[in-house]
């Protein structure tokens, strides 16, 4: 099993006073990616949020572009692109754009997002969301994979033509579908696409990690598609004293409660394609310290986290994408968590080491 550095560079305005710049949230994010390559991580995932309702970054393309820029062998991913807030066509060339500039290192990840006050603010139909993703995903292959091409949709009409730069990853880019739910599991699995979890969702949603990838694996067999990956993400601190991992916890707890304003909670309002998040509102507003496992977070000494880690392996995990700075986590403290996890837990996993 391989790791990624992950951010959501959640900086959200329940964190009040404790909220940081976010321009140097931004800028030290490029630190930890090039330092991530030096460690021996095998990828960087960072976010799409818009207007700083939770996270400060809006084009992971651009930073993801400046990054390869300083970097030679890490794999650069979006952690995911808000399909439904941006035109396919324009997403195929900047993705393109990027695999050609890191030599073949892009990855392309996508999803639905939850957040309604972004969808407002652009004045996209939050509750055709699901049909504007699938048909933006058709899109974007469409792109990659024919010299010319023309689509008509419902949400999409689009003339016969060609992009340029042509990815050059044969025939594109791996695709990862952020899954939330069955019915986009499902989906993914439908059209031969890659996912990429949050356990804490797949917990609720499926009952453990093990179950969302067993449920994957046969829905995409199902379908005619084989050995299609799995990466998830996992908040995680490898700590040395019970009380940090006391604080962890509670770090943990703060992002929770900065991310609920963003998940629909009142079940006569939340589209059906995604009513599922009022009941992870509800199991949200009602976490402790004594509530958050393994299916959430991984923190604890080495050890411990060597061994749950395993388990991910065992479920069929190919990559855990690490979330080290949740919370409010400086960025010192961030490179230290970075540090400690290379070198107590990194050697634990084969092929963990980039390919020269």
């Amino acid at each position: 099993m391989k790791f990624g550095l992950f951010t959501l560079t959640d900086n959200p305005p329940a964190y009040g006073d404790e909220r940081k710049d976010s321009n140097q949230m931004l800028l030290d994010l490029v630190e930890q990616a090039v330092y991530a390559e030096e460690l021996g991580f095998h990828s960087v995932w960072v976010p799409e949020h818009h207007f700083s309702v939770l996270g400060v970054l809006p084009s992971p393309s651009m930073l993801l572009s400046h990054i390869a820029a300083k970097t030679k062998k890490i794999q650069l991913a979006p952690a995911v692109v808000l399909l439904p807030a941006s035109h396919p066509l324009r997403m195929a060339e900047e993705y393109a754009l990027l695999d050609l500039l890191s030599n073949g290192r892009a990855i392309f990840a996508a999803g639905r997002g939850y957040d309604k006050r972004e969808y407002d603010a652009f004045g996209i139909d939050f509750n055709a969301s699901r049909e504007i993703f699938f048909e933006g995903l058709d899109i974007i292959k469409l792109a990659w994979s024919q010299k010319t091409f023309s689509y008509q949709g419902k949400h999409f009409q689009i003339p016969q033509v060609s992009i340029t730069p042509r990815p050059v990853q044969d025939p594109y880019p791996p695709i990862y579908v952020a899954s939330f739910s069955r019915p986009s599991l499902e989906k993914a699995a439908e059209m031969g696409e890659n996912v990429i979890f949050a356990p804490f969702a797949a917990s609720m949603v499926f009952g453990s990690i093990s179950n969302a990838v067993d449920a994957f694996k046969s829905a995409s067999s199902q379908h005619g598609f084989v050995n299609k990956s799995v990466r998830c993400s996992y908040f995680l601190n490898v700590t040395e004293t019970k009380e940090e991992t006391e604080r962890t916890k509670q770090r943990m707890l703060k992002y929770f409660h900065g991310l609920i304003p963003a998940f629909p909670s009142d079940p006569t309002k939340a589209p059906p394609h995604i009513r599922y998040f009022v009941d992870i509102v509800d199991r949200l507003n009602r976490l402790t310290t004594e509530d958050l496992s393994e299916q959430t977070i991984i923190v604890g000494d080495a050890e411990y986290c060597v061994e749950a880690l395993k388990k991910v392996e065992a479920a069929g995990v190919e990559e855990v994408i690490v979330y080290f700075d949740f919370g409010g986590l400086s960025h010192a403290e961030t490179l230290k968590s970075m540090e400690r996890f290379a070198k107590f837990v990194l050697p634990h996993f084969q092929n963990h080491v980039l390919s020269p």
